[in-house]
């Protein structure tokens, strides 16, 4: 009687573990702008799967290299949502074992691990993903984002084409694009994708960014003003942002409104070392007389109006994805990115790390 028991519990705990995994596409359409003077950081991994009908509980996530073959979806999520990647690799690939068809258990292990370092283990999973639905937008774009750290821009820039194929309106999509244009040296074009996102989403203070970024590196230093001017207006709380837009400011022979950009960034986070050697460098210098002081909030404001009024509508396989152009070597660490520039130009450091990964 006893081991009838224990059976029906065993198969009872199993079928609790099946989850059931839905995706909704969304439509919308990009834009693609000019360059003008006057102008002048993944989805959430976590926002993809869902498990439908009741939720199962979750219980606290295993501990030490022992992982149960059984661990419930729940649980990796939950791991995963912890911040624990290198814990759920082996959690996502126990269920990705169970469930071969499941796409969405490739996908959070390729992100689990692409989190946790382990890029080739990022690789593979995605492409396992990938082989079970092809048109897998979130595995397209952060296996495209693998690739450029694995120093691979060109295979990047196929599947992320891919995957404004098949999804033109995805902004994401449209900022990955914009780091693999700029890791194969093609400015305009990546100029053109970060606009294209932000046409799509107002609000991705990453793509103007990094926008701002390349602008810098171009020597562009007044039109950078502008994209990074509204990404402090959207977000002051991100220090990077009030560290660039100083660079481009300073560059531009502002130097008031740059030490107090400098300083916003220190008022974000006291630890921002660059704000606080900017700031010194600055120290006891003023604008030349003849110097017109700059409206910053007002550029931030041209900048977002330029953008919404951007043009007409491109089409879903716009020309930036579309055209053949030679690759180079370089590659990049996330689209959401914290500073750039080659250093040729100027001596003022701009941040080379990334930020987050998604």
């Amino acid at each position: 009687m006893y081991a009838h028991t224990r059976t029906r519990t065993r198969i009872h705990s199993h079928l609790r573990a099946v989850t059931v995994i839905a995706l909704t596409t969304l439509v919308a359409a990009a834009c693609r702008g000019s360059r003008g003077v006057a102008r002048a950081p993944d989805g959430d991994a976590s926002n993809g799967p869902t498990a439908s009908g009741p939720t199962p509980a979750v219980s606290p996530a295993p501990t030490g290299p022992t992982v149960d073959p059984n661990v419930s979806y729940a649980v990796a999520e939950s791991t995963f949502s912890a911040r624990r990647y290198a814990d759920a690799v082996p959690m996502f690939d126990a269920y990705a074992a169970r469930h071969p068809e499941n796409v969405w258990g490739h996908y959070m292990l390729g992100v689990s691990a692409w989190k946790a370092g382990q890029l080739d283990r990022a690789h593979d999973a995605f492409e396992a993903a990938l082989a079970r639905d092809p048109t897998h937008t979130k595995s397209l774009i952060n296996l495209s984002r693998v690739l450029l750290e694995q120093q691979r821009p060109g295979d990047a820039r196929d599947r992320i084409r891919q995957a404004l194929a098949t999804d033109s309106s995805s902004g994401e999509a449209w900022r990955v694009l914009g780091r693999v244009e700029a890791s194969l040296g093609h400015r305009s074009d990546a100029l053109d994708a970060y606009r294209s996102a932000i046409r799509l989403d107002s609000t991705d203070t990453w793509s103007m960014n990094n926008m701002g970024l390349l602008l810098i590196d171009e020597a562009q230093y007044a039109d950078a003003i502008g994209p990074l001017a509204r990404a402090v207006q959207l977000d002051s709380a991100i220090a990077v942002f009030h560290n660039n837009l100083g660079i481009a400011l300073e560059r531009s022979g502002y130097v008031t409104a740059a030490a107090t950009a400098y300083q916003d960034a220190l008022d974000a986070d006291s630890s921002y070392t660059k704000a606080t050697v900017s700031l010194a460098r600055l120290a006891g210098r003023r604008d030349a007389p003849d110097m017109q002081p700059v409206d910053v909030l007002a550029l931030g404001q041209q900048f977002a109006e330029q953008i919404a009024g951007c043009g007409a509508t491109p089409d879903a396989t716009p020309a930036a994805v579309t055209t053949p152009t030679a690759v180079s070597a370089a590659g990049g660490a996330s689209d959401n990115k914290t500073g750039g520039g080659s250093g040729a130009r100027a001596s003022t450091s701009v941040d080379s790390a990334g930020a987050g990964k998604p």
